[in-house]
């Protein structure tokens, strides 16, 4: 066991003595609670003023008050960067990765083919990751439809995201890679948004794209999570991007400089967790490498793209399991080189620290205290229930009033109310148990598709390669 443990990396023993301090503090918080016991905990129902005069948790809402100030301030300085010409726009591969997507790789292509992009500037290479469903049919028909454009890769089985996209790096020819999700369309004019950045200033390493919701009309999970993009995008990546420290370069459509991430790539491909390969969360990692890198990661609002999001239950506690796993681990990693001068002749830094440790604080202590809510609502259901229900409302002002202010719909906000109830009652156990089960891999929302109607005369090209 004791040889076991020497040969887990850092990140892995820092992960473990974050799961250490969940667990402690979730048992003292019950102990306490079903006890009685435990007076320094028990006192904190009648505790002594801490600061200013004000009681831990007037002290905690003062706290969280002045972040959310912070967050809307940084949120109104933001401004996008402006589309260059065409002489100034560089060369890009675009990578669309597949697996068991079925027809929809199709319209995913040809939105990229339909970009206001120069066609001599653009590389576009699709990768089949062994999908066992007509992917790769509907692949063929895309170069059938662009026979001079597009290149294929087909994987001999399916091994994970980021092999996938390894694929595509491996043949890429540009100087900046665009990766596209393959359940995905881009606008006309997404692609010269998203590149800009990059082309405008040396000290951008990478640039985030604006994500909305494709299937909105599929019911009401969609429609919720088009308030919560908005919310994620227009608010929280616009206010990191001031300070060029957004976390996530979203997979549905990202901008890498290749001179920042092309070294780093044999250890993101081979990167493991407790000894289980990272075939997920690759977006975060990628973005990981480029802020360790010391450069800038920024968002650009008018770089929108549109993807699938599951319309059931059962997929939107899968894709969210998924991204829950790979926060937990990538919010580790951070850890790591936030604590040292990464970013050296520009500023942004001190912010990237401060928000780091805001996300270990809710790893740790934020995931602890759902056991102590749990238990308090056993033990005092109605006063708890009526706490959470207030907590809800006021947690759906926020995402509302920004999905107002972006797009002046009459009704659409209004989906930000049930995400909220449906957050706090049911989906908030998934970052526990993300955290508990972060080892796990997998692609989680690409099941087998049905087959669909196939491309006339499918077998003139079904076997080429």
């Amino acid at each position: 066991m004791k040889k076991r443990l020497l040969l887990l990396s850092k990140i892995d023993h820092l992960y473990l003595w974050v799961l250490a301090v969940d667990l402690m503090i979730a048992a003292l918080l019950l102990y306490s609670r079903l006890t009685g016991k435990l007076h320094f905990l028990r006192t904190l129902k009648h505790p002594q003023p801490l600061l200013f005069g004000l009681r831990p948790g007037a002290a905690l809402a003062v706290f969280g008050l002045c972040v959310l100030a912070w967050r809307i301030y940084m949120a109104c300085r933001y401004r996008a960067c402006a589309p260059v010409k065409d002489e100034d726009l560089p060369v890009v591969t675009i990578v669309v990765p597949a697996y068991n997507e079925g027809q929809q790789v199709l319209p995913t292509v040809r939105s990229v083919m339909q970009s206001d992009y120069p066609p001599d500037k653009m590389q576009v290479i699709c990768v089949d990751d062994g999908s066992v469903d007509d992917t790769w049919l509907w692949m063929l028909e895309a170069r059938k439809e662009y026979p001079e454009r597009i290149q294929l890769i087909r994987q001999p089985k399916n091994s994970g995201k980021r092999q996938a996209l390894m694929s595509g790096f491996a043949h890429a020819e540009g100087t900046v890679w665009v990766t596209i999700d393959s359940d995905s369309e881009v606008l006309p004019d997404t692609l010269r948004h998203l590149v800009s950045p990059l082309a405008e200033n040396p000290k951008v390493g990478a640039v985030a794209g604006n994500v909305r919701v494709l299937n909105r009309a599929d019911g009401a999970i969609p429609k919720m999570m088009e308030v919560f993009f908005t919310a994620g995008f227009d608010f929280i990546r616009a206010g990191q991007s001031v300070y060029g420290g957004v976390f996530c370069t979203p997979g549905a459509l990202s901008a890498y400089r290749v001179s920042v991430i092309r070294e780093q790539l044999t250890g993101w491909v081979k990167q493991a967790f407790l000894g289980t390969p990272a075939t997920i969360g690759e977006d975060r990692a990628l973005t990981n490498l480029v802020l360790k890198s010391g450069y800038r990661v920024v968002y650009q609002r008018e770089a929108v793209v549109l993807t699938k999001i599951p319309a059931t239950f059962h997929g939107l506690r899968r894709m969210l399991l998924r991204w829950a796993r790979s926060n937990v681990r990538e919010s580790i990693v951070m850890v790591t080189f936030v604590s040292r001068r990464f970013r050296k002749g520009d500023g942004g830094g001190g912010w990237i620290r401060f928000i780091s440790g805001l996300q270990m604080f809710r790893l740790t202590v934020g995931e602890a205290l759902k056991v102590g809510v749990l238990a308090e609502f056993l033990m005092r259901p109605v006063p708890t229930f009526r706490v959470l229900v207030v907590g809800g409302l006021i947690g759906a002002i926020l995402p509302a009033a920004v999905y107002q202010l972006r797009y002046r719909t009459w009704f659409g906000w209004m989906w930000a109310v049930p995400y909220s109830f449906l957050s706090i009652f049911i989906l908030s156990w998934i970052s526990l148990w993300g955290l508990m089960s972060a080892s796990q891999s997998g692609w989680l929302t690409r099941d087998l598709q049905p087959v669909s109607n196939l491309p006339e005369n499918q077998a003139s090209f079904s076997n080429i390669r």
